[in-house]
């Protein structure tokens, strides 16, 4: 299978997540966009590791994939927090809980 077709699906996936981000409003359906767009970059780089025949971008997608695993924890604590305490999980509600 040819590289570029793996390219046209990262940018596929990343117009996919960025449209939800702008469109929605619930913070569960965002926080997938964003993990969708993220997925999206990884492909390209482990794409373009596999063009170029080093393992560069496969280790930088690597650590990519640890620091959106840790963003997960935090996120999702945050929306726990909100939907706790407004039953919501809208991110228009996300501004009330400033102090």
């Amino acid at each position: 299978m040819n590289p570029v077709n793996y390219l046209y699906l990262a940018a596929l996936l990343f117009t996919i997540g960025a449209s939800g981000v702008l469109i929605r409003r619930n913070a569960i359906v965002v926080f997938m966009c964003i993990e969708l767009m993220l997925n999206a970059c990884n492909l390209t780089l482990v794409a373009f590791s596999r063009m170029h025949g080093n393992l560069d971008g496969q280790i930088i997608a690597f650590f990519t994939m640890v620091v959106a695993a840790a963003e997960v924890v935090i996120g999702l604590a945050i929306i726990v927090s909100l939907f706790r305490s407004r039953h919501s999980a809208s991110v228009d509600d996300a501004s009330l809980m400033k102090l």
